[in-house]
């Protein structure tokens, strides 16, 4: 795997990852449950199409 492909594999990890636990304990502090709600599909979407690109990256390479 080159470099790139390691950074776009890093990121698309982090949005998968971060983000979802973060608005996960905003809900919790807050105990508005919109926070989460509102924030799963998209975070979700972006990181499922990076990691998509990143793996067919990957097999090209």
């Amino acid at each position: 795997m080159k470099n790139n492909t390691k950074l776009a594999l890093g990121v698309s990890l982090f949005a998968l990852i971060v983000f979802p636990v973060t608005f996960l304990g905003i809900s919790i502090i807050t105990g508005n449950w919109k926070f989460i709600i509102f924030s799963i599909f998209p975070s979700f979407l972006a990181g499922f199409t990076g990691l998509m690109a990143t793996f067919r990256q990957a097999k090209t390479e």
